[in-house]
C-alpha cells in the first residue's frame, strides 16, 4: 500500500468514524437536549429528520457535484460544512437554531458520503486492494456504530450533551487537514449536469410529507395544514418521478428500477430504517424519561446487542458465498420483525434488561440484512454505476428513517412526556408504534423474497461487504 493509499483509506475512514457517530450519539442525547432547550416530543423528531431528510434528498446530486467539480474538493467542503454545522449544534441555545444546524450538517453528511467511496476507488485501482480497503471502511462503520450510543452516552452524563457535537469539530479540522495534504483530486470528465428539478421536487416533496405526519397529532388529521402538505407532498413525489422519466441526466435514472433485485433492496433498506432504526429515538426517551436511566445507562444497554450485529455482519459476508442474499434479506427482516414484537414486553414499570432479548433478535437480523442489500444493490448494476448505487440505496435508507421516525410518532401520544405527560399512555403508544414497524419489517421481508429471487453470482458479498449503514 502506497503512502497516497494509506493517507487516503485513513481520512475516509475518520470522516465516516464521525459521520457514525453523530447518528448513533445523538439518539442517546435526545432527552438531555428536550430538557435543557424545552423541547417537546416534535422539536426532538425534528432534530434527527431535518438531518436524514437532507442527507436522503442531497446524496445523489452530491455524487453529480463530486464527478464534475472534483472528489476531493467536494469532500472538504463536506467537512467544513459538517464541522461548522456541529459547533452551531454545540452552540445552539434553542430547539428551532439546533434543528437548523442539524439540517445543515445533513448536507455536509451528504458530500462526504457521496464522494467517500470515490475517493477510495480512485486510490486504489487494483481490485484486491479495493477490496481490503473496502474491508477497513465497512469495519469503521461497524465500530463506529458499535460504541456509539455508549460514547453518547458517557458524553452526556460526565460533560453536557453539548459535547457529542463539540467532538466533531478538532476531528473535523485535522481531517480536512489531512485530506488537503495527502488526497490526490479526482473527477469524472463525462459527469452529467446536476438534475436540478429532480432535487427540488424530492426535497419538497419528502419535507412535506414529514411535516403533515409530524404535525397529525397536534393539528389534527382532519386539518387544511395536514391534508394539504400530505396531498402536495405526494403530487410533488409523484413530480420527481415524472421529471426523472423525462430528464436526460437524471438523478435517479429509473431504467435501474426495471432489475427487480435492484428494486426489492431499495424497498427493503427502506423498510428496516422506516422500523427498526427509526424507533431507537423513542426506546431512547423510554429508557431515561420512563425507566430514569442516565444517558450513559442508556447507551450501554444498546451496546452489547450491536457488538453482536457486527460479528454477525462478518459472518454474513462468509456465509453469502453459500446462501443467496436474497434469504438472508428476507430472514433478516422477518427478524427485526420478531425482535420488534418482543420489545412490547417493556412496560412501564419494567427492568431496562425486558428490552434486550428484542434488541438483540433485531440486531442479529439486522446483521444479516446489511452486508447482504449492498450486496445485490451493487451487483445489480455495471460496475462503472456502482456510486450511483451504493447512493441511491443511502437515500432510500436515509428516507426510511426520516418518515418512519415521523410516522411512528404519529402512533405515540400527543401528551408530552417531557413536559409530564403519563408514562403509561406513553408506553402504549410505543407498543403501536413497535407493533406498527413490525408490520413494516415483515413487509419488506415479504418484498425481498419476490423481488430477490435466488441467482447465484460469484460476487454479491465480496463486492459490498463493506458498503454498510446503520442510519
Amino acid at each position: 500500500m502506497t503512502g497516497v493509499q494509506r493517507w487516503t483509506l485513513a481520512v475516509v475512514c475518520a470522516a465516516t468514524a464521525i459521520l457514525m457517530l453523530d447518528i448513533a450519539v445523538v439518539n442517546t442525547a435526545l432527552p438531555s437536549i428536550g430538557v435543557e432547550l424545552h423541547a417537546g416530543i416534535g422539536g426532538l423528531q425534528w432534530v434527527v429528520d431535518a438531518y436524514t431528510l437532507v442527507l436522503a434528498a442531497v446524496v445523489l446530486t452530491a455524487g453529480s457535484l463530486a464527478d464534475r467539480f472534483g472528489r476531493r474538493r467536494v469532500f472538504c467542503a463536506g467537512l467544513v460544512v459538517f464541522t461548522v454545522a456541529s459547533a452551531v449544534c454545540a452552540a445552539a441555545g434553542s430547539i428551532e437554531l439546533l434543528v437548523a444546524a442539524r439540517a445543515v450538517q445533513g448536507l455536509g453528511a451528504a458530500l462526504l458520503f457521496a464522494t467517500s467511496l470515490a475517493l477510495l476507488a480512485d486510490a486504489f485501482p487494483d481490485a484486491r486492494d479495493r477490496t481490503r480497503a473496502l474491508a477497513a471502511y465497512g469495519a469503521t462503520i461497524g465500530a463506529s456504530f458499535a460504541v456509539g450510543p455508549a460514547v453518547g452516552g458517557a458524553l452526556t452524563s460526565a460533560l453536557d450533551w453539548r459535547w457529542v457535537f463539540v467532538v466533531n469539530v478538532p476531528i473535523g479540522l485535522v481531517v480536512l487537514s489531512m485530506t488537503l495534504r495527502t488526497v490526490r483530486e479526482s473527477r469524472d470528465p463525462r459527469a452529467p449536469r446536476v438534475d436540478v428539478p429532480g432535487l427540488v421536487t424530492l426535497t419538497a416533496g419528502l419535507f412535506l410529507l414529514v411535516l403533515g405526519l409530524l404535525r397529525g397529532n397536534e393539528a389534527g388529521w382532519g386539518s387544511a395544514g395536514v391534508v394539504g402538505a400530505l396531498v402536495a407532498a405526494v403530487v410533488l413525489l409523484a413530480g420527481f418521478v415524472g421529471v426523472q422519466a423525462r430528464s436526460s441526466h437524471p438523478m435517479l435514472p429509473l431504467t435501474l428500477l426495471r432489475s427487480r433485485a435492484f428494486t426489492g433492496a431499495q424497498l427493503t433498506a427502506f423498510a428496516i430504517s422506516g422500523s427498526f432504526f427509526a424507533v431507537y429515538l423513542y426506546l431512547s426517551l423510554y429508557l431515561q424519561s420512563v425507566l430514569g436511566l442516565s444517558a450513559l445507562e442508556a447507551g450501554l444497554v444498546f451496546v452489547p446487542s450491536t457488538l453482536v450485529m457486527v460479528m454477525v455482519s462478518g459472518a454474513t459476508a462468509q456465509l453469502g458465498q453459500r446462501v443467496h442474499p436474497g434469504v438472508l434479506i428476507s430472514g433478516g427482516l422477518l427478524l427485526v420483525a420478531v425482535g420488534m414484537a418482543l420489545m412490547t414486553l417493556a412496560q412501564a414499570d419494567s427492568s431496562w434488561a425486558v428490552l434486550l432479548p428484542g434488541v438483540t433478535v433485531a440486531l442479529i437480523g439486522t446483521g444479516m440484512f446489511n452486508p447482504s442489500v449492498s450486496a445485490v444493490a451493487l451487483d445489480a448494476v455495471p460496475p462503472e454505476q456502482s456510486g450511483l448505487a451504493a447512493g441511491v440505496n443511502d437515500m432510500f435508507r436515509q428516507a426510511g428513517i426520516a418518515v418512519g421516525v415521523a410516522a411512528l410518532g404519529a402512533l405515540v401520544p400527543a401528551g408530552d412526556l417531557l413536559a409530564g405527560g403519563s408514562s403509561a399512555e406513553y408506553v402504549d403508544g410505543m407498543h403501536v408504534a413497535l407493533l406498527a414497524g413490525a408490520g413494516l419489517a415483515a413487509a419488506g421481508a415479504i418484498a425481498g423474497a419476490l423481488l430477490i429471487r435466488p441467482r447465484r453470482s460469484a460476487q454479491p458479498l465480496a463486492r459490498a461487504h463493506a458498503v454498510l449503514q446503520a442510519d
